[in-house]
């Protein structure tokens, strides 16, 4: 049995942690399974942390008590309550493992529920994370390299040896990148990297050519490093198979996507402000004039796509942004690492050689 010091098992298992920090600390990292059910909220936690200073421990512990006390303690005692009938299996966590969750547990040890917490806390199980992420990118790995629509992602999801750093920073990696769900705090990515390589613990990784930033996350030094020096596979599937795929992703998903949580109206409007923001982004590097002519473009497709449904007429503006702008980028991008590339075929071709 588990006593709340075997982090790794808890980690690779999704052991269900309920998480007593306050909002602000579990914002700025937490575990891929836990769930924030604070002892105290933002305001409370900060009223505590100054009189803590000021006066001491013991002052700080009375008021504490004194601030959540009441319905307001009954309200979150019963909220954990729940949560741990409902997770039987899982822990009480805190920062370090210290009084919030031993208040906690004491608490709901008086409302008839005996529940585990985690020692060392979230400290514990984050210094574990950085560990595990270290010691897995020592393993050998394999990049999939090739230019934008290639499907270099979709062969990382379905690979048993893949890791789809896009998928866990919620952000696909291009000025037009990003996705409904916002994208998690530093900590909280390396945490969900690190426990997507636990989970996996491959002899040999199969990761997309990534840049240092996948959106506002940057990757772990000790990946970065080695995937600099990793063997590159590179996709090269024809132009129109490539703008078929982006079509897919990034107007018939998104607009569905947008839809449904916005409704059709509202909807609408966030998936053209995405359209615009992507290409916003690049406006410098596309020249001024370019960027004015691609809007045009733009805007025509959009009223195109609202009247009839038909996306066809992005590809406009899209085929030439591809072949003037980020074919030209990666390819050269590309150049740079020629001597580290052991393979090159279609999709398919590319597949087949990574199950070798």
């Amino acid at each position: 049995m588990n006593d709340g010091t075997d982090y790794r098992a808890i980690l690779a298992s999704d052991t269900p942690l309920i998480d007593v920090r306050a909002p602000i600390e579990f914002a700025q990292g937490a575990m891929p399974a836990a769930l924030n059910l604070p002892l105290m909220n933002d305001d409370e936690r900060a009223a505590v942390g100054t009189c803590y200073k000021r006066q001491g421990p013991d002052a700080a512990l009375a008021l504490g008590h004194s601030l959540v006390n009441g319905d307001t303690r009954e309200a979150r005692i019963n909220a954990w309550r729940e949560a741990s009938l409902a997770r039987p299996e899982g822990f009480l966590c805190c920062a370090r493992g210290g009084q919030r969750s031993h208040i906690s547990q004491a608490w709901l040890k008086e409302a008839g529920v005996d529940y585990p917490l985690i020692r060392g806390g979230y400290k514990a199980l984050r210094q574990t994370a950085i560990q595990v992420t270290i010691e897995q990118s020592q393993k050998p790995m394999v990049l999939i390299g090739g230019c934008t629509g290639n499907g270099k992602t979709l062969l990382v999801k379905q690979h048993a040896q893949g890791i789809d750093l896009e998928g866990l920073a919620h952000h696909r990696g291009s000025s037009f990148g990003r996705t409904l769900t916002p994208q998690l705090s530093q900590a909280s990515f390396e945490n969900h990297l690190a426990v997507e390589l636990l989970k996996k613990d491959a002899a040999r990784w199969v990761l997309e050519d990534e840049g240092r930033m996948i959106g506002s996350n940057h990757l772990p030094e000790c990946l970065r490093d080695r995937m600099v020096e990793a063997p590159i596979v590179v996709v090269e599937d024809p132009f129109e198979i490539r703008l078929e795929r982006l079509r897919e992703e990034y107007f018939d998903h998104m607009w569905a996507d947008f839809s449904a949580a916005y409704g059709e109206e509202a909807g609408w409007k966030e998936y053209s402000e995405y359209l615009h923001h992507g290409l916003f982004a690049i406006r410098r590097r596309l020249g001024l004039q370019r960027y004015a002519e691609f809007t045009a473009l733009l805007d025509s497709a959009l009223s195109e796509q609202q009247r009839s449904g038909s996306t066809d007429a992005h590809f406009s503006w899209l085929a030439p942004l591809l072949k003037d702008y980020y074919d030209p980028m990666y390819g050269y991008q590309l150049e740079k690492k020629a001597e580290k590339i052991v393979y090159r075929g279609t999709y398919g071709e590319v597949a087949d050689w990574l199950n070798r």
